[in-house]
């Protein structure tokens, strides 16, 4: 490694994202004050920064592409999918910098987004976690600012719950809907797909609990940072484009089994087993729900193919009892 000294490390963990992965590395080119890259360092303005991405066993030829094409990139080439925690705790320890920003292979910096959220971090040392503001692929709103969930919001939160309740108000309430986006706040944590954080936070708190394999992992490390007494903050000033899947023709057993099971685990470190236990029962009855459902209309003849995709899918959650797997093949982006 370059010994030249740098203030930032950017990680970023990949999985099979290739073309997404290299629009995010040109983006970080593509800021205005970056320069031509000296080694491994990337001189931006008065700061200098190095990236390191985390390939997770991806079968699209990543890793070719990263030393091919952008050799100041350091990569980390893991044999297997260590998920977002893993692939993110093995970076984390190689960065030298006093900043350490967690950014996903499908988000592109929009101008000056880095140097931005760089200069609010230096004239507040009191911070020790920030995010911008998130937008779609389209430019749309993408909701990035959190309170910490509370059981009530648990349940009413990306739940059936919510799909036959939309905008109630212990969603709203969880995803700061009551208060404008547009002003710098304070927030309780903030979405992982670009989460710039201080050094010395990491140094106290230590890494990202690896018993999250994906999903709550940030949100568990934001609740560790706020205990330790380090603000968290949202700047809207910052602009970051967060190419995120939004496909909503089929079920993914995997991802809802990550999700869920990620969300009590949360419950259980910072609410007791009881209340976890409580979430995890309820959130499998949900999954029962959808499946009688989804079975009904395969029944009636409504989009049949689709429907037992659904009810395959939703039995294998069932069956999973919304337990922590061990997956080495799950999207981690």
């Amino acid at each position: 490694m370059n010994s030249m000294s740098v203030d930032l490390d950017i990680v970023i963990v990949s999985w099979n994202v290739r073309d997404l992965l290299a629009a995010c590395l040109d983006s970080i080119l593509a800021q205005p004050c970056a320069g031509a890259p000296e080694g491994d360092v990337v001189p931006l303005g008065r700061y200098r920064l190095r990236v390191h991405v985390v390939d997770n066993a991806s079968a699209d030829g990543t890793s070719e592409m990263v030393t091919q094409q952008y050799p100041w990139v350091h990569l980390i080439a893991s044999p297997t999918n260590l998920g977002f925690t893993g692939a993110n705790n093995l970076a984390i320890p190689r960065a030298q910098g006093r900043y350490i920003l967690l950014l996903n292979p499908d988000t592109e910096l929009a101008e000056n987004a880095l140097t931005r959220m760089l200069d609010y971090m230096e004239v507040h040392p009191e911070i020790g976690v920030l995010g911008p503001r998130l937008v779609y692929g389209d430019g749309s709103p993408q909701s990035s600012r959190r309170r910490f969930p509370t059981l009530a919001m648990a349940l009413m939160e990306s739940t059936p719950l919510e799909q036959w309740f939309p905008g109630n108000r212990w969603a709203a309430r969880y995803r700061m809907a009551d208060l404008p986006d547009d002003v710098a706040q304070p927030v309780d944590w903030l979405n992982g797909a670009c989460l710039l954080t201080r050094r010395a936070v990491w140094d106290e708190i230590g890494l990202l609990d690896d018993g999250f394999f994906m999903y709550s992992e940030e949100l568990d490390w934001c609740r560790r940072a706020a205990e330790a007494g380090w603000v968290r903050v949202y700047i809207p000033d910052a602009l970051v484009v967060h190419h995120e899947g939004q496909s909503s023709g089929q079920v993914m057993a995997r991802r809802h089994i990550l999700f869920n099971a990620s969300k009590v685990r949360y419950f259980s470190k910072h609410h007791g087993r009881a209340t976890a236990e409580f979430l995890r029962l309820f959130l499998l009855l949900g999954f029962v729900v959808q499946l009688a459902l989804e079975a009904c209309k395969c029944a009636l003849g409504h989009k049949r193919a689709l429907r037992r995709d659904r009810v395959r899918a939703y039995a294998v959650v069932i069956r999973s009892g919304l337990r922590q797997p061990a997956m080495a093949q799950e999207e981690t982006s």
